[in-house]
């Protein structure tokens, strides 16, 4: 019976990492709206290291559409510039001697279908994550020796159960993020 438990906690624990790993990517889809997460990918060459941009700056969010990047040294300035271009996010960083500004643009229509279809791609991969989560906690189940067909066939409902759950938290998150993109 402890195999089985640790069977089932791997398995929940694998499915709540797909969840995270999903919220995580639907951050970096903007949906119009200035937001700190927007830049988290972006590195530049600090003192020979690739570093990331939050380690040596302050990101703020001013008002809703403007992103604002106040380095520590003020050497930096054009190396964030150059970064954020880099990272090919699709922002016009400028800098005004002081800190990096960047106005996120309004979304066209066109746009946020793209976006969402992006984010229901991300949903898709996070529910075959989970999927597979199930498929190796049923594997592993068939490997206990001990278990009757019953207890069997219980803890294979058991894995189907949690699968539900994280599903249904897949669809909910997905369209928490859709409302979010279409909301003008």
């Amino acid at each position: 019976m402890e195999e089985l438990n640790m069977v089932l906690e791997m398995a929940a624990d694998n499915m709540k990492k797909s969840i995270e790993h999903l919220e995580k990517e639907l951050l970096k889809i903007r949906a119009g709206r200035a937001n700190p997460a927007m830049l988290e990918g972006v590195k530049l060459d600090y003192y020979g290291a690739q570093t990331p941009l939050s380690q040596v700056s302050n990101i703020n969010t001013p008002d809703a559409r403007t992103l604002s990047v106040q380095p520590w040294e003020k050497g930096l300035i054009t190396d964030i510039e150059k970064a954020i271009m880099a990272a090919n996010l699709g922002l016009n960083p400028q800098n005004n001697g002081e800190m990096v500004i960047i106005n996120i643009p309004a979304l066209t229509e066109e746009r946020r279908k793209e976006l969402v279809r992006s984010a229901r791609h991300e949903a898709e991969e996070a529910r075959i994550s989970i999927r597979n989560s199930r498929k190796e906690a049923n594997d592993e189940i068939k490997k206990i020796d001990d278990l009757n067909e019953d207890q069997m066939k219980d803890a294979e409902e058991e894995v189907q159960t949690l699968t539900n759950k994280y599903i249904k938290k897949v669809d909910s998150v997905l369209e928490n993020k859709e409302k979010d993109i279409m909301t003008v």
